[in-house]
């Protein structure tokens, strides 16, 4: 009988980040959001989470992912306030890790419509770009509800 022990659990799933490319946003998949986590941790990377099941429009999807990753309260709830908290004031507040982000359950309805999902993820693309450049990982995996 083989088991598996903690330890090795986290270095497992280190292994199976590196295998998804370091500046990515993608489907959740076949991932789980604890092993995420789990993952992220292991690595040394900030794991950022919001879980967007409550939101019904653009505003409830905002203030979910500034409530939920902790933005300042000055944040301006909108996309291009989005994309600055992401980036610049992270990079110029020291050297960072690596992030893995959860963007979870993200509505598909008439008042968050495709066009507006698209927005949304453009932006974490945009993000994943700005940190790629700067050879820092930025992963970033979805789901709509």
């Amino acid at each position: 009988m083989t088991t598996t022990t903690t330890t090795e659990r986290p270095a497992e799933m280190t292994l199976s980040l590196r295998a998804v490319r370091p500046n990515i946003v993608q489907s959740i998949r076949a991932f789980r959001v604890n092993d995420l986590q789990e993952a992220a941790h292991a690595a040394g990377q900030h794991f950022l989470y919001a879980n967007l099941g409550n939101a019904q429009t653009k505003q409830d999807v905002l203030d979910l992912i500034a409530q939920q990753f902790t933005f300042p309260q000055h944040f301006g709830k909108n996309f291009d306030a989005l994309y600055d908290c992401m980036t610049d004031p992270l990079h110029k507040s020291g050297p960072q890790p690596g992030f893995v982000i959860v963007l979870e359950q993200i509505p598909a309805n008439a008042k968050f419509d495709k066009e507006a999902r698209e927005q949304l993820l453009d932006i974490f693309r945009d993000a994943s770009d700005y940190w790629g450049d700067r050879k820092i990982p930025f992963r970033c995996f979805y789901s709509f509800l």
